[in-house]
């Protein structure tokens, strides 16, 4: 499943039906460290899914979903690392929870897709917050467009590289990083 320029992936709303499958991504091992416990983020989503500012989404190929990806108004919590974003800017959480898909480009394309359509609905900025030391992240979001702006504290004593999405960067990895992406 190498994707090809032409593939188009599908953000369908997350459902409380989609819980099972989001509990069996985040057992995942190569999520481990980066999400929390399945039940505490279910419980987040289940917070947001009817009314809340997030907007989650189940990411499918084809058909079969694979990732979970979801955007929401960057200055709608505390988060003292996005203050200079614009008024109008959205924050990206994503992962790969299929591990079929791992290391194949899908990551850094279907990011590609989503915050290019974030732009095009008139968001003047698409950021993303990764932990500084998690060197697969920050590989695919650079491949998938997003710019490294600064490592800066988010207000609970964590550090995290903002990066910011810029549709003019998006481009795509060096060879050498592809194969973690």
């Amino acid at each position: 499943m190498m994707p090809q320029n032409n593939n188009t992936y599908t953000f369908r709303k997350l459902t409380r039906a989609d819980y099972p499958l989001i509990e069996i991504w985040l057992s995942q091992p190569h999520i481990g460290g980066w999400w929390g416990k399945a039940a505490a983020e279910i419980a987040l989503m289940e917070e947001d899914i009817d009314n809340g500012p997030t907007d989650m989404r189940i990411v499918a190929l084809d058909g079969h979903p694979f990732a979970f990806v979801q955007d929401y108004p960057a200055h709608h919590w505390p988060a003292p690392h996005f203050a200079d974003l614009p008024a109008d800017a959205r924050a990206m959480d994503t992962f790969l929870g299929d591990p079929a898909f791992l290391g194949k480009g899908h990551a850094r394309a279907y990011l590609r897709q989503r915050a290019t359509d974030l732009m095009g609905t008139g968001t003047r900025a698409v950021a993303i917050d990764p932990d500084p030391t998690n060197t697969r992240a920050i590989v695919t979001y650079t491949a998938a467009g997003f710019d490294p702006v600064e490592e800066r504290d988010c207000g609970d004593g964590d550090r995290v590289l903002v990066m910011l999405f810029r549709r003019q960067m998006a481009r795509p990895a060096p060879p050498a990083l592809l194969s973690s992406c």
